[in-house]
């Protein structure tokens, strides 16, 4: 992993306006907003955007202001403005239920057809989004490019897998201070992506849901501050 412009903040982790993760033979620049993008491809990687999730909370009774895909469509639009990217690939879960895709207000139906007019969408399968559907792009299960694979759900035994559904936080704890936040995270064989949704939630990649994933020797986290990223060294990492 490469860090420029970076230094070290009082908390002992580095606060950086640049990444760059070197994974499989590529090389990637994580987002603040949790999207990968790799220039070698052109294409931005997001993983569980979750859309609709409100909406479907919404269908069994539990109201809720139904503004999350708004504003995770948005994030989206400025990353792909900012990156160029011509190709996105979102890693499943991109709709939290199936029927999302019917649930979507008009004014977010025309946010997602201006992206999918932009740049070529491939919308890989997840557990929460299993059926293929009709809103621009290709769906397909899983993607191969230059060698790498690009799915819904992390496996230990594939090399060079790049993956989302687990949601990764770090947890760090420093000098009497406590932060946690989603973060990117492998170890040369696999990289989790965060949740890009902005609904979603987190768990720590140190707890029982990442347990046999990743070789923790090798392991590289990349955690998600508000406006930047923050590398953080496996040392630091505290469960919790």
């Amino acid at each position: 992993m490469r860090a420029e412009r970076a230094s070290k903040d009082e908390a002992g982790y580095q606060e950086t306006d640049t990444v760059m993760l070197r994974f499989a033979g590529e090389t990637f620049e994580p987002l603040p907003s949790g999207a990968l993008f790799w220039r070698a491809e052109n294409a931005l990687l997001v993983a569980d955007l979750h859309l609709e999730k409100f909406s479907s909370y919404a269908r069994r009774g539990q109201l809720l202001p139904p503004y999350d895909t708004a504003m995770t469509l948005r994030r989206l639009a400025a990353d792909v403005a900012r990156t160029g990217a011509s190709h996105v690939v979102a890693l499943g879960d991109s709709f939290h239920r199936d029927e999302g895709v019917e649930t979507l207000l008009p004014a977010d139906r025309a946010r997602l057809g201006d992206l999918t007019a932009r740049a070529d969408f491939t919308w890989l399968a997840g557990n929460h989004d299993p059926r293929p559907h009709a809103l621009g792009g290709t769906c397909r299960p899983v993607l191969s490019l230059r060698g790498l694979t690009l799915a819904h759900e992390p496996r230990r035994a594939q090399p060079g897998l790049v993956a989302g559904h687990l949601h990764p936080a770090a947890h760090v704890h420093i000098n009497g201070r406590s932060v946690r936040r989603p973060c990117f995270v492998h170890d040369g064989r696999l990289m989790i992506l965060p949740a890009y949704g902005a609904a979603t939630g987190a768990i720590n990649i140190l707890g029982p849901a990442f347990t046999g994933l990743f070789d923790h020797a090798g392991l590289e986290v990349v955690m998600l501050g508000r406006d930047r990223l923050y590398p953080v060294g496996r040392r630091r990492l505290v469960l919790g």
